[in-house]
């Protein structure tokens, strides 16, 4: 059966008084979040939906793994929803997510937003996702050269967030071909921002992924560290089911961040 082996590191950056991302790491499922950059209590809506994603996963397990990331994208809705009814200084908070669930068998990915997600297979490294940003749709539309996104003055704009919008967030939900060897990557904007992809695949190939996330992470630092760094670092492996949790990095890590964690439904 397939499942990850995999770490994760989470550092506030040179320049943000707090961090505003979070992330989970466990043997069947992985997320990261970051708080959308400007808006209120960016690092209560990451925690929340990284929490709601991880704990539905890890509550039901071997169930379809569509099934469980869209039932935990509604509990993230929902909980930022809650989240800003209790205290309105909270209006406007949203994050993006990335987040993949293996059943054993097969991965799919979700995601909105700018965090991005990668594989490296022999040595190659692919992006899995696309940024929903102002200046993706730009370069889509064949109207920006990539780049010139990094100079472009609306390459923040994110277009697409989890906000409590029980409709409209646009995520996206893709399957993924994953088998052994494969090492993924999933990580905010703030070291895919700053680390070219050339380095990213470099990097992202040290030994071991608590390594690599490390240096993947001191590669952001030492280039600004001008946003909160998130990398999370997965091998996919096979081998006898594990019963395990995960690791809580960067916003996740207190509890106070999330809203009503005994809301998500754990069971069916």
């Amino acid at each position: 059966m397939l499942r990850f082996s995999g770490a994760g590191v989470s550092d506030v950056g040179l320049v943000r008084p707090q961090n505003e991302d979070s992330a989970f790491v466990g043997p069947y499922v992985a997320v990261v979040a970051d708080g959308v950059g400007g808006a209120a209590a960016g690092e209560v809506a990451s925690a929340t939906a990284a929490y709601a994603v991880a704990a539905t996963v890890l509550g039901r397990p071997g169930e379809q793994p569509e099934e469980l990331l869209l039932d935990g994208l509604e509990a993230a809705r929902a909980n930022i929803r809650r989240g800003v009814q209790g205290d309105l200084t909270r209006l406007g908070m949203a994050t993006t997510l990335t987040a993949v669930v293996c059943d054993g068998r097969r991965a799919v990915l979700a995601h909105i937003g700018d965090s991005r997600a990668y594989v490296l297979r022999g040595g190659e490294l692919t992006r899995l996702t696309t940024d929903h940003t102002y200046v993706q749709r730009l370069v889509s539309q064949g109207e920006l050269r990539p780049e010139e996104v990094i100079r472009h003055p609306w390459r923040n704009v994110v277009l697409r967030s989890l906000d409590g919008d029980p409709v409209h967030d646009g995520v996206d939900l893709l399957p993924l071909a994953v088998q052994p060897g494969d090492r993924l990557l999933l990580c905010s904007d703030g070291l895919s921002d700053l680390v070219p992809e050339p380095v990213i695949g470099e990097l992202l190939a040290v030994a071991d992924p608590h390594s690599a996330a490390a240096v993947l992470t001191r590669a952001a630092l030492d280039a600004g560290g001008r946003d909160n760094v998130t990398a999370v670092v997965l091998d996919v492996v096979e081998g006898p089911m594990v019963v395990g949790d995960g690791q809580l990095l960067g916003a996740l890590r207190e509890v106070a961040n999330i809203v009503d964690p005994g809301a998500v439904r754990l069971a069916q």
